[in-house]
């Protein structure tokens, strides 16, 4: 037999998702845990594309506000007005990147959760570039099979917590649901292991710089590509200084490259990419790209850019 208290539990999750997870009497909202806050999430990411946004995003913030109220009050209490007040105020808060729409990461600072859990979610310093993203792929895909599977995924956050905290205190329990939840939210084939592409949104880089103006403007960007443009890109790849781009950094540039054209990517898509490159521009064969071979590659690359705009 379901209780009184239980039947009224389930009648405020079905008018108001966000009440449960309020304190009855204070209404503040409390700590979550990892899979709370995957429950929330979930709830409102009701597509599973990753992003709160739009009637998600309406309806989730009538209810994180209603759910405030001491009286049950149902979410259509907040008008259209005071929504469209609301929705502002909020996105200048929260909305860091300023898409218009809430990502995982913005949600985590939103909500209260559990510190450990939080600190996942804080990048104070987020990878200089994509050099160096390659480094840690190398060092967590301990059994190179160009995916980072559970245990591993576990390690890596076991280690990212430990600086973060720089002290030992997260239990292997804890661990482990840490693991299922970012696995569910970053794992976005659902094969229970992260390729490439999906471990790039749990660890992001600063900036792809291959994304700036200079390369989208065509023929015409070409033109503007200067010396500095492409000494600054050379030596944002070349961290060692030794005058090629090899190994991890090779591995760098060509990730950033693949992501203009194709939003999901793996490791062998990474391998085939490279591959086709040093075969096209690595007169040399030496299986690197020094500075002229680089000038070749960024050319073709703003060329390819204006062919794409002019057929779109």
């Amino acid at each position: 037999m379901t209780s009184a208290a239980e039947k009224k539990l389930n009648l405020e999750r079905a008018s108001n998702f966000m009440r449960q997870y309020r304190d009855p009497q204070s209404r503040e909202l409390k700590k979550l845990s990892a899979n709370q806050f995957m429950e929330v999430w979930s709830h409102y990411d009701k597509d599973g594309n990753g992003y709160i946004e739009g009637t998600e995003l309406d309806g989730f913030l009538r209810e994180f506000v209603s759910s405030a109220n001491a009286e049950n009050v149902s979410p259509e209490a907040v008008s259209d007005a005071m929504l469209v007040e609301l929705k502002q105020c909020f996105m200048e808060a929260y909305d860091d990147n300023q898409d218009g729409k809430i990502d995982i990461r913005e949600l985590a600072q939103l909500l209260p959760m559990e510190e450990n859990f939080l600190l996942l979610f804080r990048f104070d310093n987020p990878l200089e570039s994509s050099v160096e993203f390659m480094k840690i792929w190398r060092e967590y895909d301990t059994d190179g099979s160009g995916y980072i599977e559970a245990d591993e995924l576990k390690n890596f956050l076991r280690d990212l917590l430990k600086e973060a905290k720089k002290i030992n205190d997260v239990s292997e329990d804890k661990l482990i649901e840490y693991t299922d939840t970012m696995l569910q939210v970053f794992d976005a084939n659902k094969d229970g292991r992260l390729q490439l592409s999906e471990m790039a949104k749990l660890l992001p880089v600063k900036e792809n710089f291959l994304c700036r103006q200079v390369f989208k403007d065509g023929i015409e960007g070409a033109t503007k590509l200067t010396k500095d443009d492409i000494e600054r890109v050379f030596s944002l790849y070349d961290r060692d200084n030794n005058g090629t781009i090899e190994n991890e950094e090779l591995r760098g540039f060509l990730k950033d490259l693949l992501e203009l054209v194709k939003k999901d990517y793996d490791a062998q898509d990474l391998h085939d990419f490279e591959d086709t490159i040093l075969q096209g521009v690595d007169y040399n064969q030496d299986g690197k790209i020094n500075k002229k071979e680089l000038t070749m590659i960024l050319l073709a690359l703003a060329k390819h850019n204006q062919e794409e705009e002019s057929s779109a």
